[in-house]
């Protein structure tokens, strides 16, 4: 088995707990707007060590502008740190209260994910390679097809059978 990227984890509870508090119509615009900016830092899937990541759709427009920000959104130390501070205030209503709970584990889990070396890095896609042309195009044959002989290309009469 190979190491845990508690990274991964986490971005799905901190997505988890952005959409949640998106939802919660109770906790006016401070919440909703922390539920929103949860939502845009944590959509974007980070590139996995080993193996292959699956990209969300619509994912590379947002890794842009996650990417402009630089440290200060691939550091897994401040997302922690903003995921706890956004915990804090949305934890005082009882309609958000899920939505703590998933910003607080996020934010252990990305604290366990800084300990341990983790940082954020943006999925790019790799250029096609074009088929070289002398590997797609083969020469057609010179010589026709084998035919049957003439008297077998012939229609037999069909056998009735009783």
């Amino acid at each position: 088995m190979g190491q845990i990227e508690w990274a991964m984890w986490a971005n799905e509870q901190a997505l988890a707990a952005g959409l949640s508090e998106c939802g919660d119509t109770g906790s006016g615009p401070g919440g909703e707007g922390g539920g929103v900016l949860v939502c845009l830092l944590e959509y974007p899937r980070s590139k996995r060590q080993k193996g292959s990541t699956m990209e969300r759709c619509g994912q590379k427009y947002l890794t842009a502008v996650v990417k402009v920000f630089g440290p200060l959104t691939r550091n897994y130390y401040i997302r922690a740190i903003l995921h706890a501070a956004l915990a804090v205030p949305a934890g005082f209503l009882l309609s958000t209260i899920l939505g703590t709970v998933c910003l607080g584990i996020a934010s252990g889990i990305y604290l366990l994910a800084a300990v341990r070396g983790e940082e954020w890095r943006p999925i790019e896609q790799k250029p096609r390679e074009r088929p070289h042309m002398g590997d797609t195009i083969k020469q057609p044959p010179s010589n026709p097809p084998p035919r049957p002989p003439a008297d077998a290309r012939k229609k037999q009469p069909v056998e009735v059978g009783g």
